[in-house]
């Protein structure tokens, strides 16, 4: 049987993190075992529907280039592909559900609904219409008592299953509710929707969150009640915030269209994503989604959680930046020269060959340019280097040499500015690094910048430089 994985997120939102890696996963096994990939959309929610969404969804699969084979934009024919249009198959399966035993009708209303809490507070449907004969049951229908579809759990026994990724998973029934399958409405949950949708989709494979864990025996009764085969399960455990907290979609975190706007490149959102919770064998961490295809096996998905780090995704990012051909790093940086103190006012192809080796995210590149137009009063601190020995009072000494050697050079330009550096300090007994050290704080008055001292002269230009030494030896004589 050829494996056949799918993606069904809801349109409550962005695309969170989580969300993303579900894909990933579901794709890399679909395309290393040689199979089919498919797109759903899981509206059945209305109430938590927000406009856009769906769009976010194409969209964000088609940013990190995953190919899908199905969806309700390519079709495919086990369509629909959007659970709201499919809401009259639903309710066949929900009926014939009733007729197999494995649901029933119920017309209890809110009130007793309400009245079901127990001392701590927790509800669980106690099977009261379950009792009710044919003949009570047909009168409620005729007299249009509005009802809900649950599912018939049994009271007692085990129903086990077993996870790619835990193992063998046991839930006792009694621990299980008799959940609603079809609203009055006439809409499915959840519960019910992907199991009818994985079944007549030919799902063969299904990766989820760890918290439907428990929760699977519940859908895999009702495969049981139709008489179907339920697919294989691999469960994804949780991408944690931190120790304690769980990346939660509620409260803001990890918002792949946020990473985007940050400057991150999506081949590294997904490389760093796809290590979340999963190992390829080896040593390897940075992986193209070719690679990532080849290598990509259930046994190297984690049971604990991982913590995100967006220290270690920076990291990578700039290792796919550095490998940037430099037409699409211009091309990407050039958005964000544009939003800097720098834009519109220099030849940024100087930039791209400065700055591509030196960021880490694209959205780093405002700050490091910021020195060209920003410049002030800055702390003496910033002179301080343990390892070559240099202070503020070195710094002043620098600054009037390299003053004085700037003055001389007729025809300004980065290698004359560097000789002539190099001869000053060797005029006045300077070592060279503490010199160019100097030089460059003087010049931009920046605790980082995209370039040594050299560089952010040449960048400057001769005028300009010169008024910024002049002005860092009166800032340093000033504070001394």
């Amino acid at each position: 049987m050829k494996v056949r994985t799918r993606f069904a997120p809801s349109p409550t939102g962005f695309m969170h993190i989580g969300n993303l890696r579900t894909a990933l996963y579901s794709y890399l096994f679909a395309r290393h075992n040689g199979g089919e990939f498919i797109l759903r959309i899981e509206d059945t929610d209305r109430e938590r529907y927000v406009e856009g969404a769906v769009d976010l969804v194409y969209r964000t699969l088609e940013t990190v280039k995953f190919k899908v084979d199905e969806s309700p934009v390519h079709g495919g024919e086990y369509g629909p592909y959007v659970q709201s249009e499919r809401k009259s198959i639903y309710s066949e399966y929900a009926h014939k559900l009733v007729e197999l035993g494995g649901a029933y009708y119920c017309f209890c209303d809110k009130e007793r609904l309400e009245s079901l809490t127990d001392e701590n507070g927790n509800r669980k449907y106690d099977k009261h219409c379950l009792k009710l004969s044919k003949e009570e049951i047909q009168a409620k229908l005729d007299a249009g008592v509005p009802y809900v579809i649950r599912q018939n759990i049994p009271e007692s026994g085990m129903t086990s299953y077993t996870d790619l990724v835990y193992g063998q998973i046991d839930v006792d029934c009694a621990d299980l509710e008799d959940n609603v399958l079809l609203k009055s409405d006439g809409m499915p949950t959840y519960n019910f929707a992907n199991v009818i949708d994985d079944h007549l989709m030919n799902i063969t494979h299904v990766t989820r969150g760890t918290e439907y864990l428990s929760s699977t025996p519940k859908y895999n009764l009702l495969y049981k009640s139709f008489g179907w085969e339920p697919p294989k399960y691999i469960h994804l455990p949780p991408i944690m915030k931190d120790a304690q907290r769980k990346l939660s979609k509620r409260y803001g975190d990890a918002n792949f269209e946020d990473f985007i706007a940050k400057g991150y490149l999506p081949e590294a959102i997904v490389n760093y994503i796809a290590l979340l919770g999963w190992s390829p064998k080896g040593e390897v961490e940075k992986m193209d989604i070719d690679t990532l295809i080849e290598l990509f096996d259930v046994d190297g998905i984690s049971k604990s959680g991982s913590i995100f780090d967006e220290v270690k995704m920076k990291w990578l990012n700039s290792l796919y930046i550095k490998e940037l051909d430099s037409e699409r790093f211009a091309t990407l940086a050039k958005p964000w020269y544009d939003q800097s103190v720098v834009a519109g006012k220099y030849d940024y192809t100087k930039w791209n060959a400065l700055l591509q080796s030196r960021i880490e995210t694209f959205s780093d590149i405002p700050e490091k340019v910021k020195f060209m137009e920003e410049f002030g009063d800055y702390e003496l601190s910033l002179y301080d280097h343990k390892k070559l020995k240099a202070d503020a009072s070195v710094g002043l000494v620098a600054l009037k040499a390299a003053k004085e050697a700037i003055e001389g050079i007729a025809d300004f330009s980065e290698e004359a500015l560097s000789e002539a550096l190099a001869q000053k300090a060797e005029e006045i007994g300077m070592k060279k690094g503490q010199m160019l050290w100097s030089v460059r704080v003087g010049l931009t008055g920046a605790a980082v910048t995209p370039g040594g001292a050299v560089e952010m002269g040449g960048l400057l230009g001769k005028e300009r430089s010169l008024e910024r030494l002049d002005y860092s030896i009166k800032l340093i004589e000033s504070k001394l």
